[in-house]
């Protein structure tokens, strides 16, 4: 056991860097589409409001489809999964806690579902906290 868990935690982290990475990059990919598109805010229209915020939310959501492809590549690649389809839909159950069960890896990789949760845990929050700062930003327009 202890063999597989070194194992796990050695092929789980890089992915786990790699999707902060992404993370990182996707942040900044929403920061900067909010910044250019600010001024639209300042009209008042809100139709306006409503493509800045759904822009937003299309990065994020993009970025965390990209991450659980990455857990699911991973997965495939270590022969859990015949069916690239069947590997994103474990990781998508992985990524955002779900833990279904209806699909399970085998016991060599198992630590590798809890490692992607933490992990999905840690990006979703991460995009909820970006989506957050572009509402308060509006909020406070609409305010001032």
């Amino acid at each position: 056991m202890n063999h597989d868990l070194l194992n796990n935690l050695l092929l789980g982290l890089p992915v786990m860097v790699g999707c902060l990475l992404l993370q990182a990059l996707l942040i900044s990919a929403a920061i900067s589409y909010y910044k250019q598109r600010e001024h639209r805010l300042n009209e008042g229209s809100y139709w306006n409001t409503s493509g800045v915020i759904t822009g937003v939310m299309m990065l994020l959501t993009v970025g965390n489809l990209a991450r659980i492809a990455l857990w699911a590549l991973l997965f495939r690649l270590l022969g859990e999964f015949e069916e690239y389809g069947d590997a994103f839909y474990h990781s998508a159950v992985n990524f955002a806690t779900l833990g279904y069960g209806d699909i399970v890896m085998s016991v060599r990789h198992r630590l590798l579902g809890p490692l992607e949760a933490v992990n999905g845990a840690l990006m979703i929050g991460a995009s909820t906290a970006t989506l957050m700062v572009a509402f308060q930003r509006l909020i406070q327009k609409a305010a001032g």
